[in-house]
């Protein structure tokens, strides 16, 4: 595409058309396509432009990832690197960092997990207590953290951790980036309830960080940390969003980046109507099937269910837009993420509990690895039934990760509404003055 092409293009849309055009193959390595995509900024299009982006609006992002699926082109990277890495360091980070982190994270070449959560510090992610030490041109890290998602195949984390305990407890936090393949950081997997094993606890025993990763200022990692929960929460609230072409992993342990890009991509419906759209599926409509295969579509309370579900995934997605067209005029909403999440949260739970209605018996039946998955694929409902049961039983973790639901509310209600903060504030104790239990 000539340079003269380029400028009579306005929508992106239509750039990227003109792109894929000229770059997609399928018979690409992962990593050479992912190359091809971040550098080209359209792996995280909402990145700055001089930050491997192109400074699109989250709706404009989304089409993006629509028209990539509508072409059968493999998915950028998935996971937290570039859904909260990416972001934060462009945000904070230094033209080195951005250089040396943001590049890889857009093409695939890293994989990242999220060092925040510990064993006494969830909700109250400012009681951490793992510590960093100054040593000279390094700190030196000691703590636990648990939670942690995508850690078992991690080359970097978002690390925080405390070094001063000697101020209230938000003052005293550091973000750094911590190498996940060094010896002081042993991951060790828990599964879950649904079979799987997501999350990780994380120790780190002397773990050695240099002080060119740390991101902003000694002391000032909460103020990075919320940039960071702020992506986490928007993307949690945005629910399911356009389909995702493939599923293939970034970084250097799960072993993907050789493979043939077109073996992962998956072509999608490429006339899947536009969200909003007359024509478009209802936001219930994996329930709306289901309750067809199972004869329960003229039940009236599952069908007062449906509607429900109808009703507040389209709510949710009327509250993009209308953040959309607010930023778009130059203003914002105030905790509109925190909101998107519990909305996101009560939805879950009420398609949980429709789903499970559906079922009825078969609803208590589950597999924990793939060859139950195969056996009960077999049986009524096959692979959506396998579906409604393993989103009931994901159901407990959005309004818990994250930050929980009351926290979510505690942040509307001071911050948003300007309702005075419970009495006690301990926000202003030096951390190493609160009151420990036990």
């Amino acid at each position: 595409m000539t340079v003269t092409d380029v400028r009579t293009i306005t929508d992106p849309i239509d750039e990227l058309r003109a792109w894929l055009d000229d770059n997609w193959n399928p018979d690409l390595s992962v990593a050479e396509w992912w190359d091809r995509l971040g550098l080209a900024g359209w792996a995280a299009p909402i990145l700055p432009a001089d930050r491997y982006g192109r400074g699109l609006s989250r709706g404009d992002a989304v089409r993006v990832s629509r028209e990539l699926a509508a072409v059968g082109a493999l998915a950028p990277p998935l996971g937290l690197g570039l859904a909260l890495a990416a972001p934060t360091i462009a945000t904070h980070g230094t033209p080195e960092q951005i250089e040396r982190y943001v590049r890889d994270l857009v093409t695939g070449q890293k994989a990242w997990c999220q060092l925040f959560s510990e064993p006494g510090a969830g909700s109250d992610l400012a009681g951490l207590s793992t510590r960093a030490v100054k040593d000279g041109d390094v700190w030196i890290v000691n703590g636990q953290k648990v939670w942690t998602s995508g850690a078992q195949i991690a080359d970097f984390g978002m690390l925080l951790a405390r070094t001063n305990f000697e101020v209230p407890k938000h003052q005293g936090i550091t973000s750094f980036v911590i190498d996940m393949h060094q010896p002081g950081v042993e991951v060790r997997p828990l599964r879950e309830m649904t079979g799987n094993a997501m999350f990780n606890e994380v120790f780190l025993t002397d773990a050695v960080v240099p002080d060119d990763a740390r991101i902003g200022d000694v002391n000032s990692g909460w103020k990075v940390a919320n940039t960071t929960l702020l992506h986490e929460r928007s993307g949690m609230g945005a629910g399911g969003g356009p389909p995702r072409v493939g599923m293939a992993r970034p970084g250097t342990v799960a072993g993907d980046l050789d493979r043939r890009a077109g073996d992962l991509a998956r072509r999608s419906r490429s006339d899947l109507p536009e969200a909003g759209s007359p024509n478009a599926p209802s936001p219930a409509q994996q329930y709306i099937d289901l309750a067809r295969a199972f004869g329960k579509d003229a039940d009236p309370v599952v069908r007062q269910k449906l509607a429900q579900a109808h009703t507040l995934g389209t709510l949710a997605r009327l509250n993009t837009e209308r953040h959309k067209a607010v930023r778009a005029a130059g203003g914002d909403i105030a905790g509109i993420a925190n909101f998107s999440k519990l909305l996101m949260a009560d939805i879950l739970r009420l398609n949980r509990d429709l789903g499970l209605e559906i079922l009825g018996p078969r609803g208590m039946l589950h597999a924990y690895d793939g060859a139950g998955r195969d056996a009960l694929a077999q049986t009524v409902g096959g692979s959506a039934a396998i579906a409604a049961t393993s989103q009931a039983l994901s159901a407990q973790a959005l309004p818990i990760y994250g930050g929980t639901d009351q926290i979510q509310r505690n942040i509307l209600g001071e911050r948003a509404l300007g309702l005075p903060k419970e009495p006690g504030d301990l926000s202003k104790v030096p951390f190493n003055e609160l009151p420990r239990n036990g």
